[in-house]
């Protein structure tokens, strides 16, 4: 079973958000790479789950009410 992703952390930065494993930034055990994996709301910013595929159906459904 996957681990719960964790959708806004208090200290991302601490965490490589490769795999399920949510290793330690100095600890890298899946072998995933040789840097840790950012979390999305480092690379995009806190509002990171308005982007996306359904983000124009969100504002349509926004402007008809």
């Amino acid at each position: 079973m996957a681990k719960i992703f964790a959708v806004n952390p208090s200290h991302p930065e601490r965490v490589c958000w490769g795999c399920d494993k949510y290793c330690p930034f100095d600890s890298l055990a899946c072998g995933n790479g040789s840097e840790r994996t950012q979390h999305p709301a480092e690379l995009f910013g806190a509002d990171w789950q308005d982007w996306g595929i359904d983000s124009n159906a969100k504002r349509e459904e926004t402007a008809d009410d």
